[in-house]
This record gives C-alpha cells, sequence and structure tokens, in this order.
C-alpha cells in the first residue's frame, strides 16, 4: 500500500540528485514486479514460499538434476523474455542519459535495465541473456533457444558437445562474478548519493553495498515497500510504488 507522496521530500531526494557528482541506484526484484516478474521471498507469492532454492537453484540441482532445475526456470526465463521495461526501469534510463546517475547496479537477471536503454548496467547475480557450457566453455545467446526453450522447454544442450547448457545466471554454491562485484563495489566506494530502488537489502553481499557508501558520508535515499536495515541510515525513505516515484523523482530532477 502506497504511502501519501510527500512533496517536500521528493523534492529534497530531486535536489540531492541533481548536486550529486556520482550517483548511482542499486535495484532488486521490487523494480521489476510491476513488469509481472515475480519476486524471491515475498510472503505468497515470492519464488522461495514455493521451491526449495537449493533443490531447484544450485549447482548442485543444475548438475545433479538438471531436468528439476529446467522445469523450475523456465517459467521464470518465458516471463523474463517477453517482459518489457516499466516507467521506473525507463525512468533511471532517463537519469543515466542525462548524467545523473554513473551506474546502474542491479540484483536483477531479467535484462529489462538494458531493455530500459542504461548503458552502465552492472548485473552482480548475472543475467539470463546468456548460456554457457561448463564442458566446452562456449557461450550462446538465450536468443538462438527462444523456440526450443522458452517457447517449448526443452532444455538447452550444447550444439558441440551436447551437454546441458547453464544460463548465466548465479546459482546458489556459486560466487558472484567478481568483474562485476568489483565494479558494483568500486562506484558505491566512490559515490556521493546511492539510490536504492526495490530492494530489501536483505540479500547478501548485495545489501552490503549501500554501506560501503555510507563508509563514503554518500546520501542514501531509497524507495521499497518493505522496511529495510537501513532505513534509520538513510535520508529520505519512500514507500510509494516504484513506477510512481521513479518517475515524479525524474520529472524534478531533469
Amino acid at each position: 500500500m502506497n504511502a501519501p507522496v510527500d512533496d517536500r521530500a521528493i523534492s529534497q531526494a530531486a535536489n540531492l540528485l541533481k548536486n550529486a557528482q556520482h550517483a548511482v541506484v542499486l535495484t532488486g526484484a521490487g523494480i521489476s514486479t510491476p513488469s509481472e516478474i515475480p519476486d524471491f521471498r515475498s510472503a505468497g507469492s515470492g519464488l522461495w514460499t514455493k521451491n526449495d532454492p537449493m533443490r531447484v537453484a544450485s549447482l548442485t540441482a543444475f548438475r545433479r538434476r538438471p531436468i528439476d532445475f529446467f522445469d523450475w526456470l523456465q517459467p521464470l526465463a518465458r516471463q523474463a523474455y517477453y517482459a518489457k521495461p516499466n516507467p521506473a526501469h525507463l525512468g533511471l534510463a532517463q537519469l543515466e542519459k542525462a548524467g545523473c546517475l554513473k551506474a546502474v547496479i542491479t540484483q536483477n537477471i531479467d535484462d529489462l535495465h538494458h531493455k530500459a536503454g542504461s548503458q552502465n548496467v552492472i548485473e552482480i547475480h548475472g543475467s539470463m541473456r546468456t548460456l554457457e557450457c561448463l564442458h566446452c566453455h562456449t557461450q550462446y545467446f538465450l536468443e538462438q533457444f527462444a523456440q526450443s526453450f522458452i517457447e517449448k522447454a526443452e532444455p538447452p544442450r550444447c550444439p558441440a558437445c551436447s551437454s546441458f547448457l547453464k544460463p548465466g545466471i548465479t546459482l546458489y554454491e556459486e560466487m558472484l562474478p567478481a568483474a562485476a562485484w568489483n565494479a558494483a563495489q568500486e562506484h558505491c566506494e566512490e559515490c556521493d548519493l546511492i539510490l536504492v530502488v526495490g530492494s530489501s537489502l536483505e540479500t547478501v553481499p548485495a545489501g552490503h553495498l549501500p554501506v560501503f557508501a555510507l563508509e563514503n558520508n554518500a546520501h542514501l535515499i531509497i524507495n521499497t515497500f518493505s522496511a529495510t536495515p537501513l532505513d534509520l541510515e538513510a535520508d529520505l525513505v519512500f514507500r510509494q510504488d516504484v513506477v510512481e516515484f521513479i518517475p515524479e523523482l525524474v520529472k524534478r530532477a531533469l
């Protein structure tokens, strides 16, 4: 449920953004739920309330139970493949194009920031845009398997060696992609403002990124329905729907 819009607070947020020299945004599942991408932890609707992540979304599951893994992944992959960016994604792309954001750091794997036109997108949990063969290390684009996997739910296999292809997302039991994590950490350590959108900051280590910013005395603005561990540290906290708040922030900042 949306809280009443505080006109003065939104103006204050816009001013902080306009005056920032190095602003970044960290996005979580809440920015994509309006695009009909399910989140993972919401009571009743979250993916982890319906499935044991270690059974369906771990590296062990992929290696030992690939059919179970792909049965779980295919509906999510199909939703992400056809999903369209919403006004919050588009608004952040506008801010980046205008020079107000240096980077879009995301926990999401749905590719919607790229679809929205953001350029410097740091995907700390990887993306479903690509697939890799762990046997011969050949990489492919998901687009090549749109008909077989997305439409017909046939598990993708490597055309070269017939091994199952692993999506380019970070599974349980895997480390985060080092290059993406290092880039995200560097931005957060250098920034003077970080905007958190649609993240409860409960996922580790992603939830620690705003702490790096706070240690550098950066301003923190949070826009998410749920409480976060850093609410009391934030300059401003907004409980508005992201598709309402972000466009209004963009309008006032630009």
